[in-house]
């Protein structure tokens, strides 16, 4: 498959976690720098919005260079279907959640890998109910299809706080 750069980049750190106490994980730290926050100097707060600007910044595209997931929501262009390697937006109590989408399971799910998902970088099945937007680079040809299966006995996710 043709991948997009910044998911291939995204992959890479698949395993990345936090780091319990008062050390914090250089990874994430790495990433709020690559976002222009490089005063947070912790991976206990939310970070999944530090992770995908951190893996967009890592490949050449400008990010929404904000903490907030939801930043993803005015970044881009929008797109009504999703294409692999799409960023997407969610919504979740208290706040929001983005990742890029690897791929479906076969009930339907989404396969998002992202930061912040049990405290580290993960491939996670969504429930497509809690999508607030599929967006991507405004300055990349949008590539549709291409959408893989990935089987998951896993539950959905239901939190990334």
């Amino acid at each position: 498959m043709n991948d997009p750069a910044w998911l291939i980049e995204a992959r890479r750190h698949i395993g990345t976690r936090e780091i319990p106490g008062g050390k914090h994980e250089p990874k994430i730290l790495a990433w709020w720098k690559a976002i222009k926050r490089g005063g947070i100097k912790t991976d206990e707060v939310p970070w999944c919005a530090a992770f995908v600007g951190g893996c967009l910044e890592a490949v050449g595209i400008v990010s929404s260079r904000f903490e907030s997931a939801r930043s993803y929501l005015q970044w881009g262009i929008p797109i009504t279907l999703p294409a692999r390697g799409c960023i997407v937006v969610f919504s979740r109590k208290g706040g929001g959640h983005v990742g890029f989408l690897e791929g479906v399971d076969s009930s339907g799910r989404l396969m998002i890998l992202g930061g912040n998902q049990g405290d580290a970088v993960s491939v996670a099945p969504f429930d497509r109910t809690r999508v607030v937007g599929y967006r991507w680079p405004a300055a990349v040809p949008v590539r549709p299809g291409n959408i893989a299966v990935i089987e998951s006995s896993e539950k959905s996710s239901e939190n990334e706080a």
